[in-house]
């Protein structure tokens, strides 16, 4: 500890013996830096901070029916490709940088330096600041200025551009699709026309024709087949029902009138009905519709029937002989009535050889054509596949036509939507101003920084000198080089005390001066920047 003391003591004294050595550096050190300080051009920076607004309502309402812009990926892609090349070389030209370039080579340096100096910094995801430093206030002003009106013109038209395009495009696209579907539409009429009888029914694209016309002659010899068994058990149960019934009536029967006056049913004849379900029958058809066909035959096989079943007339009397009357049955007599159960089985049964004759009509078609589409079929075996491959076709191209229409569309609204809504709002929020103060250097930090590295200049110059002292400060330096030392005077004399007080003042004045001029610098910065 007593080494490190004596050490540090030594140091200081011989920087103490050269400190007017320490005192010329330190005030050349200072005033070159700050001459070198106030030589520094000064620099000016101009800033604005932009605002940007993707429509936070419009977006979510359109998504899904408009074609997505994206305006958040938008915006990043113009902040990334603001200082592109083209803008600047807009930049330029707008700002008049031009006029001081001499040649390509000036271009490039100042496209250079602007693309280095131009700060484009996002602060938030909405919110971001244009800033740019020059030495001309205008300038740097001019330049901002003219990068956000290139921002917003770059926001507000480089999206309704490409909607534009895009539309353009579409349209051009679902021109082609709309000749190559009509020709494919056409050349589909046409083969269909030519082969309408085997090609699988529109109605019912998954069920090919020719199993159609099987399935429909199946089905029509499975309802001949259960018409005829209907027809059958119609045809037994008529030949076991009697046509006419013998019924008893007394002399106080009453005749029909008396019956309707009684209010009690009268039972009419099955010709009558017949007639008058034809007369119904023809209100609404006509003389050539089946249903009157049919009913017809019904009326004619009725009047055949009652014609049968008819009572044979009485035998006339011999002329000249009086016919001896029949004394009736005072209590009872028998007549014959038609049975109105035959009558009507006898009428389903001609509904049902009309029906089977009906079915055999339409079964025989039906065979006809399923051995007509056999033999195309044998004959064409690459038809169906011929056809496919044009359906197959004709599909794909509605498809994408379709498709299309409905990309145009959302094309539309998403113009609409940019063009009426103002969907992307730009706000600056602090426009650019000329800079009244320079941004740079920061002279009171560079003036402080001079002072403090001109002190310890001094102060290190004081310090070295004293390292390369070759000199002995005390009697233990000599022994320590191996020589004997016979005796040191420890004192040779003390200068007066107002000798060394003088020579502190003039050091502490020196150096105050040094700080002096420091301050008067800090003031004159400080009044400058209207500051005080």
């Amino acid at each position: 500890m007593d080494s490190l003391r004596t050490l540090i003591t030594q140091y200081l004294r011989a920087a103490w013996r050269r400190r007017w050595t320490g005192v010329i550096v330190a005030w050349l050190t200072c005033g070159v830096g700050w001459v070198g300080v106030y030589m520094i051009p000064n620099t000016f920076e101009s800033g604005a901070r932009l605002f940007v607004d993707a429509d936070a309502i419009l977006t979510p309402l359109l998504r899904g029916i408009a074609a997505d812009s994206a305006p958040t990926t938008q915006l990043e892609i113009l902040q990334r490709t603001l200082l592109s090349r083209p803008n600047l070389e807009k930049l330029i030209s707008k700002t008049d940088l031009d006029l001081t370039l001499n040649g390509q080579s000036d271009r490039e340096r100042l496209m250079t330096r602007l693309a280095t100096d131009i700060k484009v910094v996002p602060q938030t995801k909405n919110l971001f600041t244009i800033t740019y430093r020059d030495k001309v206030p205008k300038v740097a002003h001019d330049v901002v200025q003219t990068l956000l009106t290139i921002f917003v013109e770059s926001a507000t038209g480089s999206n309704r551009a490409d909607m534009e395009n895009a539309r353009r495009f579409l349209e051009r696209q679902i021109a082609s699709y709309e000749q190559q579907l009509r020709g494919a539409e056409k050349r589909r009429a046409e083969f269909r026309a030519r082969y309408v009888d085997i090609l699988p029914n529109e109605t019912n694209p998954n069920v090919p024709a020719l199993e159609g016309a099987r399935m429909t002659a199946s089905l029509l010899e499975g309802k001949l087949q259960d018409a005829m068994v209907s027809r059958d058990a119609l045809k037994q149960e008529v030949e076991n029902t009697p046509s006419m019934l013998v019924v008893e009536s007394g002399p106080a029967a009453m005749t029909a009138a008396q019956q309707v006056a009684a209010g009690l049913p009268v039972a009419k004849n099955p010709v009558a009905e017949a007639e008058d379900q034809l007369r119904m029958l023809l209100l609404k058809d006509t003389e050539a519709h089946p249903d009157v066909i049919a009913q017809r035959k019904i009326i004619a096989s009725l009047k055949a029937e009652a014609a049968k079943t008819a009572p044979a007339p009485k035998p006339a009397a011999v002329a000249g002989t009086p016919a001896a009357p029949t004394p009736p049955d005072p209590n009872q007599m028998k007549r014959s009535v038609p049975n109105p159960v035959y009558d009507q089985l006898k009428v389903k049964l001609i509904e049902a050889d009309i029906q089977i004759v009906s079915l055999q009509r339409q079964r025989d078609e039906s065979i006809r054509y399923r051995d007509k589409l056999e033999k195309m079929q044998r004959e064409q075996p690459g038809l169906m596949a011929e056809y496919q491959n044009m359906d197959r076709d004709y599909s794909v191209l509605r498809k994408n036509y379709e498709e299309l229409l409905s990309r145009l569309q959302s094309a539309n609204i998403a113009q609409a939507a940019d063009t009426q809504a103002d969907k992307v709002k730009l706000q600056v929020i602090d426009p650019p101003e000329i800079p009244r103060l320079p941004a740079a250097p920061n002279r009171m930090l560079l003036i402080t920084g001079v002072l403090l590295a001109g002190l310890a200049a001094g102060a290190g110059v004081t310090v070295l000198f004293g390292q390369m002292d070759r000199s002995f400060s005390t009697v233990d330096d000599l022994r320590a080089l191996g020589l004997p030392v016979l005796g040191g005077i420890s004192v040779l004399g003390m200068a007066p005390l107002r000798q060394r007080l003088m020579t502190v003042l003039r050091f502490g004045f020196a150096v105050a001066i040094l700080v002096g001029v420091y301050g008067g610098l800090m003031v004159n910065i400080l009044r400058k920047a209207a500051l005080i």
